[in-house]
């Protein structure tokens, strides 16, 4: 099991090198059949690792690697942690991968650069596989950084588009704000525990607060932002920095901003990103921290709110978006405020049920706008399509399996229905019987976002696939149907939207979650919701299912049965709609307040601290005065001689003149 582990995690490595550094010897073709056939093995290989390690009987499993930084009593070592946890993510995020990659060889046909698309996600992929299988968090915090590194490489990788470029740089910069605060957090766990050891944390963090009323409660450990915080107080300060991390990479609310211009990038990596890497990192992390947030309640309260604000949010700006992939874009930005839900009320099974069942559904949703977008040369806004369904029969059939899925379509009170139905319902039901102080508040956001989602989900379809051709006859005429390298990956992504949900519900938060968690998460608060989950109200169980229906009969009416009803919407809430359309002026306010300030600064250092103080009064002020003397010296050099005459004269006078006073005295 050691060597399948070690080869999951570097086969994609050595795809990155070999396509990376001999991409261009060996050819496009070799690049991606070696990076692809690398990435097959690792999935299957996965998912072996997976019914071993979750659903069969072994425990933990810790392979050693090499030692890695040693600093006196700093002592970390670079080792492979596999546990259930990992082993889920291991699915997630190798399968999409490796669909992924079959896609992209069909998809990026013409592109001539794809020797480098292809290192840079196998690079991706390798980064995230850091991340998920680390035993410190030092080893994480690399594999975080190298997952900002890739997307920052993807997103830009039409770095002659202006918009790429931008859309990349923003991306990098806003999670350079998150990481900040994930890095200030490890350093405070290293201050408390002495260690970044998961093992030893999770060991210390048990026991790590005194009983209640305890005097030695009370004493500070830490000096937090001038701050004197004791035991209780430095864990909700720790476990605060580290979700400013997450939010930062999942994309939550006040650093959301960066996602939606992702989509800049190739529609595969928008697949990836969105579906199994980058933007479910922030999700891991709280789930793999959940011991130590379980130990600070006002931790959990901000990671509930923070996720029903942005499940509601970027549910309501994607009501109005008409870029097919900004719509999805704001369902993941949606869907992952819904996992952060489920982690704050401390149903952290239910959470990574979601964020599995979400990457099945997701992935195929991206990678059938991108054989939409393939079918309409390249056109992305929705309001030039229609008619589709005629022309792209399968991408039609597969789109509607992923939207029946993201909206919960299900048999309600069965257990049966697609995955999305399963997974979100659960979180529904799950925030509704926590104990949380915000449970209603976040209910209440949720089942609003769940009636959003089905609403932009089947806008997106009836305005792509529905109605008159809204092209132009060349286009139409031009339509045609993905070829099957691009198929094959939609129709497994398929079958994983249909039955990931009911095929695993029981283990992921059943009955048997404990036993198929093995302490991979914190499992006795998710104890007592699971407890409370089974005897919620009818009406609050079936709330998700009529939040769909309403926001199904809605699209429909708007967009098949009366099309001109959204344009005298808009026209009669002409503000609200333009407030949804501009995501909520978010990008405009952090434009006022930060990006222009900074440029302003940084025009004045320039202008005034760097050239007229450092390099007027420094290396050019210098070699300005030495120019002047120079200037001065050389208007001597005439060429005329009268002129060396008159100045031999002068000397000679002058000399004499100086021997004669000088013998005077």
């Amino acid at each position: 099991m050691d060597t399948i582990i070690k080869a999951v995690v570097f086969l994609p490595l050595i795809g990155f090198l070999i396509a990376g550094l001999f991409g261009t010897s060996i050819g496009a073709k070799a690049s991606e059949y070696v990076t692809t056939g690398f990435m097959i093995i690792v999935a299957i290989l996965s998912w072996i690792v997976f019914f071993d390690v979750a659903i069969g009987e072994t425990e933990m499993i810790k392979v050693s690697v090499m030692r890695w930084v040693q600093s006196g009593s700093f002592d970390t070592e670079w080792a492979f942690r596999v546990d259930t946890l990992t082993a889920v993510m291991f699915v997630v995020v190798n399968s999409v991968s490796c669909l992924v990659h079959i896609y992209s060889i069909g998809y990026m046909h013409h592109d001539p650069h794809r020797p480098r698309f292809f290192a840079y996600l196998s690079l991706f992929t390798f980064a995230m596989l850091m991340l998920v299988t680390s035993d410190n968090l030092l080893q994480m915090f690399f594999g975080w950084e190298g997952v900002g590194l890739a997307s920052y490489l993807l997103i830009g990788f039409w770095y002659k588009k202006p918009a790429a470029s931008a859309a990349a740089m923003k991306a990098f910069i806003v999670n350079r704000v998150g990481d900040f605060g994930f890095a200030l957090g490890i350093f405070g766990v290293f201050v408390l525990f002495g260690s970044v050891s998961f093992e030893t944390i999770f060991a210390a963090a048990s026991t790590y607060l005194p009983a209640e009323g305890a005097a030695e409660g009370g004493e500070a450990v830490i000096n937090l932002f001038g701050l004197h915080l004791d035991k209780a107080g430095a864990i909700t300060g720790i476990c605060l920095l580290l979700f400013m991390g997450a939010m930062g990479k999942s994309a939550q609310f006040l650093l959301h901003t960066w996602l939606p211009d992702a989509m800049e990038g190739p529609t595969p990596v928008s697949a990836l990103i969105h579906a199994a890497t980058m933007v479910t990192a922030g999700v891991f992390l709280v789930a793999r921290m959940s011991p130590l947030f379980e130990l600070s309640p006002t931790a959990l309260l901000v990671v509930t709110i923070i996720g029903a604000i942005t499940a509601f949010f970027a549910a309501t700006v994607g009501l109005v978006q008409n870029d097919i992939k900004r719509v999805i874009a704001y369902s993941t930005c949606s869907q992952l405020g819904y996992m952060f839900v489920a982690l704050g009320v401390g149903a952290y099974g239910a959470a990574i049920f979601h964020l599995f069942t979400h990457a099945f559904f997701k992935a195929l949703l991206f990678l059938c706008a991108g054989s939409v977008i393939h079918a309409v040369d390249g056109e992305q806004d929705m309001r030039h399509m229609g008619g589709l369904r005629k022309h792209i029969k399968l991408t039609y059939a597969m789109m509607m399996i992923g939207t029946l899925a993201i909206t919960g379509v299900g048999i309600p009170f069965s257990g049966i229905g697609l995955a999305g139905f399963i997974s979100k319902d659960i979180i529904i039901e799950a925030t509704y019987a926590a104990h949380s102080p915000v449970s209603g508040f976040a209910f209440a956001l949720l089942v609003i976002a769940a009636c959003f989602t089905s609403f932009y989900s089947w806008r997106l379809i009836f305005m792509t696939f529905y109605g008159k051709p809204r092209a132009s006859h060349e286009v139409m005429h031009h339509v045609h149907e993905s070829p099957m390298v691009m198929l094959v990956p939609l129709f497994i992504l398929g079958v994983g939207a249909v039955f990931a949900g009911v095929a695993f519900a029981g283990n992921f938060y059943g009955h048997h979650y404990a036993e198929f968690w093995q302490g991979a998460l914190f499992t006795s608060a998710e104890n007592e919701v699971l407890e409370n989950f089974h005897h919620v109200p009818a009406l609050v169980a079936l709330s998700p299912f009529i939040a769909m229906i309403l926001g199904f009969v809605t699209a429909w009416y708007m967009y098949i049965r009366s099309p001109e009803t959204p344009k005298y919407l808009a026209e009669q809430h002409r503000g609200l709609y333009q407030f949804l359309l501009n995501k909520w002026y978010f990008d405009e306010l952090y434009d006022f307040l930060f990006v222009r300030p900074a440029k302003r600064i940084g025009t004045f250092l320039w202008k005034e601290g760097d050239g007229r103080v450092i390099d007027g009064y420094g290396p050019n002020g210098i070699a300005a005065r030495v120019m002047d003397v120079t200037d001065r010296v050389v208007r001597l050099q005439t060429g005329y001689l009268y002129h060396y005459a008159f100045v031999m004269l002068i000397g000679i006078a002058a000399l004499v003149t100086w021997m004669m006073l000088g013998s005077s005295f």
